[in-house]
């Protein structure tokens, strides 16, 4: 994997620990357990990687989509969770 496209047209580099901190954090805000937190962390990081393999860029938006439709599926505690720190920081 290569780039990130951000909103504001800047690019960095991809780094799955990124997504890793922010799934986590979204998890421990809708009180998950520990074993199953790091369940979650797993799979999502897991079907992030899968998605981007292969891509020389990919925009935020496609790497938050792709979170919240897995979280959507797997704990949709935490789906909401992530959705209400977007909404505080004005990104939905």
């Amino acid at each position: 994997m290569g780039e990130v496209l951000k909103r504001d047209g800047r690019r960095e580099i991809f780094r799955e620990e990124k997504i890793r901190k922010a799934v986590d954090s979204a998890a421990r805000e809708a009180n998950v357990k520990d074993a199953r937190r790091n369940e979650i962390v797993e799979q999502v990081s897991k079907t992030v990687l899968n998605s981007v393999s292969g891509m020389d860029e990919i925009e935020t938006n496609e790497i938050r989509e792709t979170v919240l439709r897995e979280l959507r599926s797997l704990e949709p505690s935490v789906h909401e969770a992530w959705e209400m720190y977007d909404r505080k920081r004005g990104r939905i």
